[in-house]
C-alpha cells in the first residue's frame, strides 16, 4: 500500500507542477497559487462537511496549520522557478527536499533494509540527474536553481508536517482543508501587499477565465497529492513513502517532454532509468 500510494503522489504532483508551471507564465505566480488553492479548499470543505470531519479537530492540527505556511512559500518559488528554466531542469531539483521527510524518519528509529536503502541511493540519483543539472549560464539559471533550492526544503516541511496532523482519513480531510485555508491566507496576504507595491495581481487581459479548469486541477492534483502521501507514510515507512512521492520530478519531465517538446538529454533519460530502477528496489524491499 505504502509504494502505490506513494507513486500515486509523484504522478499527481508531477502533472500539478507540470501544469502550474505553465500557468504561471502567463499569470502571476502568487494568483496561480491563490486561486487554485481556493478551489481546493472549496472542495475539501463539501469533503469534511459529508464526512463529519469537524468532529476529528484537536491540537495535531497546528501541524497542517504550519504546512499552510509554509506551503505557499515554497509554491511561489517553485512556480517562478519553472517560468524561469525549462521544467526538465527545475523539477527534478526540486526533489531534494526529500531529504527533509527522510531525516525525520531516521530521527524517528526507522532503519531501511538493504535493499530499501539502495533503492533510496539509486531514487535520489536517478531524480538529480534526470534534471541533466546545469549549473552554468546566465543569471536567471541561478536564480531558478536559488527559488527551487528554496521551494525544495520547503515541500519537504509539508510532507513532515502534514503526515503529523491526522491518523484517520475524515481527520485526513479536516487537516487538509486547514492547511488550504492557511495557504489562502497566506497567499492572499501575499498576493495584498504585492499588488500595493506595484505587482499586477492579472495578466494584461483581465482573469483568466479559460484557465479555470486548469487552476482546479493544479489545485486539487496538489491537495490529493498530500493526502496519498500522507496515508502512504502512515502505513509504512516515511523513508520509503518519501522517496517513492519524490520521484514526481519524472513526471514533469516526461510531460515536459511530451507537450512543450524539451528534449531530453543523455543523462536525463538515464536519471529516469535510475529512477525506475530505485522505485523497484524500494517496492521490492
Amino acid at each position: 500500500m505504502t509504494a502505490l500510494f506513494a507513486l500515486a503522489t509523484s504522478l499527481l504532483w508531477g502533472l500539478a507542477d507540470f501544469g502550474g508551471g505553465l500557468l504561471t507564465r502567463r499569470t502571476p505566480a502568487l494568483t496561480v497559487v491563490v486561486v487554485s488553492q481556493s478551489i481546493a479548499v472549496v472542495v475539501l470543505g463539501v469533503l469534511v462537511v459529508a464526512t463529519g470531519g469537524w468532529s476529528e479537530a484537536g491540537p495535531q492540527l497546528w501541524f497542517a496549520v504550519a504546512a499552510g505556511l509554509v506551503g505557499p512559500v515554497a509554491m511561489l518559488a517553485f512556480y517562478k522557478a519553472l517560468a524561469l528554466g525549462p521544467m526538465g531542469v527545475v523539477s527534478p531539483l526540486g526533489s531534494i527536499g526529500v531529504a527533509v521527510p527522510v531525516g525525520v524518519g531516521l530521527v524517528l528509529g526507522e532503519r531501511p533494509g538493504v535493499l530499501q536503502f539502495v533503492g533510496i541511493l539509486v531514487a535520489v540519483a536517478g531524480v538529480c540527474l534526470a534534471g541533466g543539472p546545469q549549473f552554468r549560464g546566465a543569471p536567471v539559471q541561478r536564480q531558478a536553481i536559488a527559488l527551487t533550492l528554496l521551494a525544495a526544503f520547503g515541500f519537504g516541511a509539508v510532507m513532515a508536517l502534514i503526515t503529523e496532523a491526522s491518523t484517520t482519513l475524515t481527520g485526513l480531510f479536516l487537516a487538509l482543508f486547514v492547511q488550504r485555508v492557511t495557504n489562502v491566507a497566506a497567499g492572499g496576504l501575499a498576493l495584498y501587499v504585492s499588488v500595493r507595491r506595484g505587482a499586477p495581481a492579472l495578466p494584461a487581459g483581465g482573469f483568466p477565465w479559460r484557465s479555470l479548469p486548469a487552476l482546479a486541477f493544479v489545485g486539487l492534483a496538489d491537495v490529493a497529492a498530500n493526502g496519498t502521501y500522507s496515508i502512504a507514510a502512515q502505513h509504512g515507512p516515511v523513508t520509503v513513502a518519501a522517496v517513492l512521492a519524490s520521484l514526481y520530478p519524472v513526471v514533469t519531465a516526461v510531460a515536459a517532454r511530451g507537450v512543450l517538446r524539451e528534449r531530453l538529454r543523455a543523462v536525463q533519460a538515464a536519471g529516469a532509468g535510475l529512477a525506475l530502477v530505485g522505485t523497484v528496489l524500494l517496492a521490492s524491499g
